[in-house]
């Protein structure tokens, strides 16, 4: 065993007055709202991974079986010496398969809002794939960041964005997003991204609310975070987790509900809440094929190769950036 590899952490995201104010607004809404990136403070980014792995979660498996039937033809997609950028990107599991089939990624930018989190794994991988430069960036990837630069450049950018974590946009937003990793990937570069699909809501339902209960540790975790981070004072014990489908929007909704009439504080701003009242938490929209292709069209990207399952349960696309009018 050598000596252990430490990769350089770029830190880009701070807790600023405008994220105060951008969750003051949220809760101020007739439906109050948290975004859901502040479910990933480092037990949260735990919590989740764990989540993953529970029976009724399929779309992290089911996304892994399809990465890892096709991973050849996708790698040859990339071209050489390609840069592969992982937004949201966690404990990087996914990119695993890549790395371990690919020889034609030279440098990997991990991209997470947990740098604890974001670190330890970008340590692990640096590790294991010596030729691979690992340059990890703890950023809201939904805001501008800078990529750091590499000691060897590459010939293209290619973002990688696994785990249908696209469907947590809002359609406008979600826009908003593709066009910025369209920026990321440059006139050269591609898209590899996972989209989960329309099915029976029963299945959606019991993916988003596990019997183990560690969904809803997940939901409330995020009020303790935002105890930690901004100094409110939530009772996180005050409220309770559920999931359901919303036919109309085609999405899955997370909420907390209040299991009583309260009273919390964020900045110098006092919200009441009322007993069943809720705070959406997160919004998972599901797609089709033919949706997602003409939203990615809207951003710059040509969708070249879909990818299914055989239950059709979970999709992976594979774009190019093309220049507007293409």
């Amino acid at each position: 065993m050598g000596t252990p590899i430490e990769t350089e952490l770029t830190s880009q995201y701070r807790a600023r007055d405008t994220e105060l104010q951008s969750l003051i607004d949220g809760l101020s809404l007739p439906q109050k709202t948290i975004s859901p990136k502040y479910f990933y403070d480092e037990y949260g980014s735990e919590l989740f991974e764990r989540i993953t792995e529970l029976p009724e979660y399929y779309p992290t498996r089911t996304e892994l079986g399809i990465l890892t039937e096709h991973v050849e033809e996708m790698g040859a997609s990339f071209g050489d010496d390609a840069s592969l950028i992982e937004f949201g990107a966690g404990a990087s599991a996914k990119v695993r398969i890549l790395l371990d089939a690919l020889q034609n990624i030279i440098v990997f930018v991990p991209v997470d809002i947990s740098g604890d989190h974001l670190k330890a794994a970008a340590d692990e991988l640096a590790a294991d794939y010596p030729n691979v430069q690992i340059l990890p960036v703890a950023a809201d990837f939904t805001r501008p960041f800078e990529l750091p630069t590499p000691k060897r450049m590459p010939a293209r950018n290619v973002v990688f964005f696994p785990g249908s974590t696209i469907g947590n946009f809002a359609p406008d937003a979600a826009l908003d997003l593709l066009r910025t990793m369209r920026t990321v990937a440059k006139d050269s570069g591609g898209l590899l991204i996972g989209v989960d699909l329309q099915k029976d809501p029963a299945i959606l339902e019991r993916a988003y609310d596990d019997a183990e209960g560690v969904t809803a540790t997940f939901n409330r975790n995020m009020l303790t975070h935002l105890n930690r981070e901004f100094g409110s004072d939530f009772d996180a014990n005050a409220f309770r987790h559920v999931s359901r489908y919303n036919t109309e929007l085609n999405r899955i909704e997370m909420h907390l509900v209040s299991e009583r009439d309260q009273t919390f504080t964020l900045g110098d701003t006092t919200f009441s809440i009322a007993k069943d009242e809720t705070i959406l938490t997160e919004c998972s929209y599901k797609y089709t094929v033919d949706g997602f292709v003409a939203l990615a069209a809207k951003a710059g990207f040509l969708v070249h190769k879909t990818w299914l399952d055989d239950n059709e349960l979970f999709s992976v696309h594979y774009a190019t950036a093309v220049a507007p009018g293409e």
